[in-house]
């Protein structure tokens, strides 16, 4: 079983991850700034989260005779690749040219002035390319854009096809969470999510609250005095479900350590019933377990209250430049191309991480991997996702919920008022995490 981000992105062993350490990282940037000085072409540094091999191949097909393009690799968790670059661009390093920024990280870094101005060549590109809304919402701060989308994660409800069947639910039709929840306990099932202490059991609960019409905070643009919502009716709504599930039959043993490499064994076990995950779980069990990938199938995120329509989660990548780059013109023009609807096909066809755009959706190797329908419901899904709400203070909040929520078995109707008032402290100096 592959390791995943809280984004969705495939992981490299760690046996190929390069530069983990601040240290390694720090002689690695001084050896290429060092290369760089001696008058020859210049090499952009693209500093990337781990995946498969995408964005390697994308730096160099968007290598010109001007510049090249390299990369580094940061760490596997998206905390510590934030903290990383958050340092190196808190002390001006010139060496940073290009990052890869999980969408979270994304409000804290343009407020912080790291991040170079996108022109207005590349926002026309993006809009021609067909930019999927949710990936303009999470690329942008204060109204401005301020990264390039690049991929453009979704979650939807991966099934076992022989346990609806004995179940007898018509998957034809939307389901809610409690639907699924109530079969698996009924039928020997398990419910595969992500419900560890980390990023992934935060987008569970966004999605959940998101999908009762509610939202963890309000006015962003705030600050530390943004409104804290999460203790409305929505937020009690998703605290039920999370209630529900973890005290039923059909929670995993696990499910307060699981992530997405453990949701997708769950999945893949002989208890095995339902499983909300990324879009690499297509994929995931073609050499491993094909009686499995034989037997996958899917639809849309489950609704949080019937018949509303589901808010699924929102995860990927955007490219953004550094404001403090020695070549930032060279890297905002690199960046252009690293984006482009070709580079995303390259990258999603690599690692199973979806194109942020409907164009990167027409690249031929998609479409023989892929059922058309299921392309179809990754694009429909991202187009209904609901980022992580946009504010430079997002790793407050979320290291807040984690500090409420978890465990799972812990959370009840009092939880969401709790977590509101525990945030609110933490933002405001009153508390610490």
């Amino acid at each position: 079983m592959e390791t995943r981000s809280s984004t969705g992105s495939r992981l490299r062993p760690r046996s190929r991850r390069a530069a983990g350490s601040v240290a390694a990282l720090a002689l690695a940037s001084s050896l290429l700034a060092a290369c760089g000085g001696d008058g020859g072409k210049p090499e952009l540094v693209w500093y990337i989260n781990p995946d498969s091999g995408g964005q390697d191949a994308v730096a160099e097909k968007c290598s010109t005779d001007d510049y090249t393009i390299s990369t580094q690799v940061l760490p596997q968790d998206a905390g510590q690749q934030r903290i990383q670059l958050a340092r190196r661009l808190a002390a001006k390093d010139p060496s940073i040219d290009l990052m890869s920024i999980d969408p979270p990280f994304t409000a804290e870094f343009a407020d912080a002035g790291f991040l170079a101005e996108v022109p207005q060549d590349a926002k026309t590109q993006l809009e021609e390319q067909g930019t999927f809304k949710g990936a303009l919402d999470a690329a942008t701060w204060n109204d401005q854009l301020v990264v390039f989308p690049f991929w453009s994660n979704t979650q939807v409800l991966w099934y076992r096809k022989s346990f609806v069947d004995k179940a007898g639910i018509d998957m034809s039709q939307p389901v809610t969470w409690d639907q699924i929840i109530d079969a698996a306990s009924e039928n020997d099932g398990k419910v595969a999510v992500q419900a560890n202490k980390y990023e992934g059991y935060v987008v569970w609960i966004n999605a959940l609250v998101e999908g009762a019409g509610g939202t963890i905070l309000e006015n962003p643009e705030e600050g530390v005095d943004a409104d804290i919502t999460l203790g409305d009716e929505a937020g009690k709504q998703a605290a039920g479900i999370i209630e529900k599930l973890a005290t039923s039959e059909a929670a995993p043993a696990d499910l307060s350590v699981s992530n997405e490499g453990t949701a997708g064994s769950t999945f893949g076990s002989d208890q095995g019933s339902f499983l909300v995950n990324w879009t690499y779980i297509f994929k995931n069990y073609d050499e491993t377990a094909p009686d499995v990938a034989e037997d996958i199938g899917y639809t849309r995120y489950p609704q949080t209250v019937e018949g509303e329509e589901s808010r699924p989660p929102y995860g990927g990548i955007g490219i953004g430049v550094s404001a403090y780059s020695d070549e930032q013109e060279l890297a905002l023009e690199a960046a252009q191309c690293l984006v482009s609807p070709e580079s995303q096909g390259i990258n999603a066809d690599l690692t199973g991480n979806m194109p942020a755009s409907t164009q990167g959706y027409d690249y031929p190797k998609l479409k023989e991997q892929y059922p058309a329908d299921l392309l179809e419901l990754f694009q429909t899904s991202v187009d209904a996702a609901a980022p992580r709400t946009v504010t430079p203070y997002w790793s407050d909040v979320s290291g807040s919920i984690q500090n409420i929520w978890h465990p799972p078995r812990s959370v009840n109707d009092d939880t969401p008022g709790r977590s509101t008032t525990f945030i609110e402290d933490v933002l405001k100096g009153g508390d610490l995490l």
